[in-house]
């Protein structure tokens, strides 16, 4: 063969190999895309000999990032925390598209990190820190991806709005004071309790003070005024300056995200992130509203948020379509959100509204047992104030916190009112169902440092705090309002006692002697 047709032949060769390799990288390309692991960003603060072996190796940078995070786990278990907190800026910028980069990183901050610390203060800002490198980075990087939102979510659910950590008061404390900044802490008109959000305003803002604060809304928080108020419309009234209002929102913004996400997303991924808003709506009902922040006293004065109820029955009966495979677990959830659905409607004197929701309880699971190791009480068996009564006993034995307040304070108010239209029985048979209850709980209290977490203010203050509710809020006329204070020998706080507790939760219910008002429709199914 002459030599240059042999050249030629060579050529070609040449030619359809190269054609055909970069055939088949434009397709290992496209599937890296896919993944996530083909971008590449330019390591900005890194020390110059970082970048410059970064640049020099390459396709290595990956196992540059793994001698990094060996090198920070070294010095978490050495205590160096801020050298750590250098380490992990590294490692994100190293691999900024690789999610789990983000994860690991947020939860050390916030979970490992943060408990080494004793003071509060300290423990805020590790949990603060680990947020902002979800929200803040992650997401820049990964606008679309289900886990970095769905961790947030858990952040916001968990770690600040669960009790597991000492300090998760103080955490809430911070955040609703972050939260005021933007809405405000004086109600409009005069009124009581905390503001709920200007929508208008924080979306249209008229005045430099409302540019101000959606300014803070959507630049340091990221939050999307639009969607906050989509989202309350639908699954609201929500308390925004209590964090599972946020932990819906970062998971329902997860989940609209996700239909944008070009990758494979497991669909395990998606229901995590539809388990945290049904989940955080159950919290939000048992006590998803806040009228009061004190930082010199208590942190808060908690409610349950009753006008969401519909709501979170929706969601549980959404959750029983889209996770079909858990739906025995949803359907044991959504029955035990009914059940306390009922006797917090009545424990707070809305008893039209419990009774119908009493009879959707009963013919939604006509089988099942309305009252806990007790057999006989089936639907059609049961009155509801004997489930009522049977609830009570239940709780007798609980050590929750927030449902042992709550309980205590339905039962002072009922009390209250009862004594204001003259009925001196039953006042004093729930005063002292009040106090058999008080002193029950506080007998099981356990002795050791969780124990001052859980333990329930004296009853004397509770029902001074009560008094303070109803007398502030106007819920009695203002001649049952004057029998009450001379029932009780008390004269207006106003007059004799100006170092009394704060004034306690904005009730809206009416007076014993009114009737309340149903739901608007039958509950859904």
């Amino acid at each position: 063969m002459p030599p240059k047709l042999k050249k030629a032949l060579l050529l070609g060769l040449a030619a359809l190999l190269l054609a055909v390799g970069g055939q088949g990288e434009w397709m290992l390309n496209r599937e890296r895309e896919v993944l996530g692991i083909s971008r590449f960003t330019d390591l900005k603060g890194a020390p110059p000999m970082l970048a410059l072996t970064t640049v020099a190796l390459g396709g290595f940078r990956g196992l540059i990032s793994n001698l990094l995070w060996m090198r920070a786990t070294d010095l978490q278990d050495e205590g160096k925390y801020f050298e750590m907190v250098q380490l992990a800026d590294w490692i994100t910028k190293l691999e900024p598209h690789f999610p789990h980069v983000w994860l690991v990183q947020s939860w050390n901050m916030a979970y490992n990190i943060s408990v080494k610390f004793k003071d509060y203060p300290d423990r805020w800002r590790w949990v603060q820190r680990g947020i902002e490198l979800l929200r803040d980075d992650g997401l820049r990087y990964n606008p679309h991806d289900v886990l970095i939102h769905r961790e947030l979510a858990w952040f916001f659910q968990h770690k600040m709005g669960a009790d597991m950590d000492d300090a998760h008061i103080y955490y809430k404390l911070h955040w609703a004071i972050d939260m005021n900044e933007v809405f405000g802490t004086n109600s409009p008109a005069g009124g009581t309790g905390l503001p709920r959000p200007d929508w208008e305003q924080l979306i249209h803002p008229s005045t430099t003070n409302w540019q101000y604060r959606a300014y803070v809304l959507t630049n340091r928080f990221k939050l999307d005024p639009v969607l906050m108020k989509q989202i309350d419309d639908k699954y609201g009234p929500l308390e925004w300056r209590l964090p599972e209002a946020h932990a819906i929102y970062w998971a329902l913004l997860g989940l609209d995200q996700a239909a944008k996400n070009e990758r494979k997303i497991d669909p395990e991924d998606l229901i995590k992130l539809r388990r945290v808003v049904y989940q955080s709506m159950q919290t939000t009902f048992q006590r998803g509203r806040l009228i009061a922040v004190n930082p010199t006293r208590k942190a808060f004065e908690f409610g349950p948020n009753i006008d969401i109820i519909p709501h979170v029955n929706d969601a549980y009966n959404q959750a029983k379509i889209d996770d079909p495979k858990n739906r025995d677990h949803i359907e044991t959830a959504q029955r035990n959100f009914l059940r306390d659905a009922v006797f917090y409607l009545y424990m707070y004197n809305q008893i039209k509204d419990a009774e119908a929701w009493f009879k959707f309880l009963c013919k939604e699971y006509p089988d099942k047992t309305l009252l806990y190791r007790r057999p006989e009480s089936l639907p059609g068996k049961v009155e509801l104030y004997d489930y009522v009564i049977g609830r009570l006993e239940e709780e007798v034995g609980s050590t929750g916190r927030n449902m042992a307040e709550m309980i205590l304070e339905g039962l002072e108010a009922t009390a209250m009112r009862s004594l204001a239209v003259g009925e001196q029985d039953r006042y004093l048979g729930y005063d002292g169902m009040a106090e058999r209850f008080w002193e029950r709980y506080m007998s099981k209290i356990p002795e050791g440092q969780a124990a001052e977490r859980i333990k329930l203010d004296p009853l004397p203050e509770i029902r001074r705090v009560v008094l303070d509710r109803l007398v502030d809020n106007q819920v009695l006329p203002a001649e049952a309002t004057g029998q009450l204070l001379q029932a009780l020998r008390i004269a207006p706080r106003r007059v004799v006692n100006t170092n009394t507790p704060p004034a306690g939760l904005d009730t809206n219910n009416p007076p014993a002697t009114t009737t309340t008002t149903p739901p608007a429709a039958k509950p859904a199914k």
